[in-house]
């Protein structure tokens, strides 16, 4: 089924999927990486072949960071985080109406690596992803916390950058994320960002959801 949104260049969303049945699809570090290759992958103007034809001549491929778009990018990532049963991706659209085809690409790509690997059937998603559309610096900031406390939140971590699969660590540990590349976020010094969002672990903990900003 076609869907009705258009995504036009230049628009920021939240956008996020969760596995079918709450399935642990990545809960395996490996899994969650394979995704994040696709991600990369997938994310190029240039015509591509299947990724899984790419790998036969590029079995060692590993994307080392997702955040670095390059000339080809569709999208751009602001943040991302793979949880076990699900993600969260912050994007800037490059491209008119490609973000759709972009996802399905890549959900279906890491669906049959997943089959394939644990050989069963059927879908893996639950549903289409869902896109928030982010309107302002105010809700950037808030869905960027809450996309990195998203392990603290469930339990899983004691401290967010303690989570292999985010872009957290490159908030807080590499300077020129929020003062050279992520500059659609208005805080520039990483130091400031970790307060910004550390401060908020135990409150966001207690509330699981922010969902006027976040998912509404």
């Amino acid at each position: 089924m076609k869907r009705k949104e258009k995504f036009c260049q230049g628009e920021i969303y939240h956008v996020f999927n969760k596995s079918i049945a709450n399935y642990g699809i990545f809960s395996k570090i490996d899994n969650g990486q394979q995704f994040i290759n696709r991600l990369f992958y997938y994310n190029s103007s240039l015509e591509l072949e299947a990724f899984s034809k790419f790998l036969e001549k590029n079995d060692d491929f590993t994307c080392e960071n997702l955040l670095l778009p390059t000339e080809c990018s569709y999208i751009k990532f602001l943040a991302f985080n793979i949880m076990p049963d699900h993600y969260h991706l912050l994007i800037k659209i490059f491209k008119d109406n490609i973000l759709s085809k972009y996802m399905s690409d890549s959900e279906n790509s890491f669906s049959k690596f997943f089959n394939t690997k644990y050989e069963r059937k059927g879908p893996l998603w639950q549903s289409s992803f869902k896109a928030v559309k982010v309107k302002n610096n105010e809700q950037l900031l808030h869905v960027s916390r809450y996309i990195h406390l998203n392990p603290t939140t469930n339990n899983l971590v004691n401290k967010p950058e303690d989570w292999e699969l985010s872009s957290y660590r490159d908030f807080i540990n590499n300077p020129k994320i929020l003062k050279e590349i992520i500059t659609e976020i208005s805080i520039k010094d990483p130091e400031i960002y970790r307060k910004f969002v550390e401060n908020r672990i135990d409150y966001q903990k207690k509330l699981r959801m922010i969902k006027r900003l976040i998912l509404e």
